[in-house]
């Protein structure tokens, strides 16, 4: 390394002279105990914690899970401490069963519906607290985190009142309006009705994760682009397409993909509703793996179902991120 100093010659002009400045010893980047590999480890470091909290916590159970899947486990060999291995037959055994398809069709247009509503009503809700008042804005955000903060146990509780055939309030209101019909009327005795309960639970549980993110994203929008858009004579709709849309793009995307996520999985609100009822037509794939593994005590075969979820889940998630990586290079 060198630097240039400057010099009087013979005729008194000046030249310029190069000066060695030593540099750092050879070797010194390879130290193990320099700076430099020290903060490369670092954030490393940091993320250890959480790693193995994940194999701990996740990993092992997956494991455990899946070598599960592949053993014939009935009391007979919890009682005898018994491990008889039987190879892929839980899983042969669970995909030649009509049941098994019709539930996991089933798991999927109730996802879908749920993801529609969700996505659909929590955007709308979005874009109104972006413009409502401070007060306004305030006040419904509180009531979205109360409704999101309830535990699904107690929202379902709720739920179960509110349509209960006898007492519920539901009833009451629509026989006060009119529909006297409804008075008495079971919504968990039909496969329709009981879903549309859990539905509009669902719905009501979610939306509002996905109406104040998206309030967050819209607050990163510049507003000199809005600007610019009414100067160029677009409405709402136009500045809504050419400006919000392209931002939120990427928000919307995340958010559906967990939303599908978070929906194909859940167990809670349908087995404390009417525990997959009436006659099991409300079963969706979570409860499936519950009522064969634990209900009928096979399992192996509930254990095989499961992986099967699993493996459904990463075929989303790896179509997510497929899509994801091939929008990141269309913007390139």
């Amino acid at each position: 390394m060198s630097v240039q100093t400057q010099g009087t010659d013979t005729a008194g002009e000046p030249a310029v002279r190069k000066a060695r400045i030593p540099g750092p010893p050879r070797g010194a980047d390879r130290d193990s105990g320099s700076p430099s590999r020290r903060g490369t480890a670092a954030p490393y470091l940091l993320l250890l914690p959480a790693l193995l909290a994940t194999v701990v916590l996740l990993g092992w159970p997956l494991v455990k899970n899946g070598m599960l899947s592949f053993q014939n486990l009935n009391p007979r060999q919890l009682i005898q401490h018994l491990t008889e291995w039987n190879g892929v037959e839980n899983y042969r055994q669970v995909l030649s069963e009509p049941e098994f398809w019709h539930v996991a069709e089933r798991s999927v247009f109730f996802t879908a519906a749920n993801v529609v509503l969700i996505m659909g009503l929590g955007t709308l809700i979005g874009l109104l607290l972006a413009r409502l008042g401070r007060k306004m804005r305030l006040l419904l955000m509180i009531g979205l985190v109360l409704a999101w903060a309830m535990p699904y146990v107690a929202a379902t509780t709720v739920y179960q009142w509110l349509f209960a055939q006898r007492f519920g309030v539901v009833n009451w209101v629509l026989d006060r309006l009119g529909w006297h019909s409804m008075a008495d009327y079971n919504w968990m005795g039909s496969q329709l009705s009981t879903f549309s309960v859990v539905i509009l639970l669902i719905v009501w549980q979610s939306v509002p994760f996905v109406a104040i993110n998206l309030y967050a994203a819209t607050t990163t929008i510049p507003r000199e682009l809005y600007e610019a858009a009414s100067l160029d004579g677009a409405g709402a709709w136009q500045s809504f397409t050419s400006v919000t849309l392209p931002f939120l793009r990427p928000f919307l995307y995340a958010t559906t993909f967990l939303e599908v996520i978070w929906v194909f999985k859940s167990f809670t609100q349908l087995f404390a509703m009417n525990a997959g009822g009436p006659d099991h037509l409300t079963e969706t794939l979570p409860i499936y793996a519950y009522v064969e593994g634990v209900g009928n005590q096979h399992f192996g075969v509930g254990a095989a179902i499961s992986f099967l979820t699993i493996l459904a889940l990463l075929v989303i998630t790896s179509y997510y991120l497929r899509m994801v990586l091939k929008q990141e290079e269309d913007e390139l």
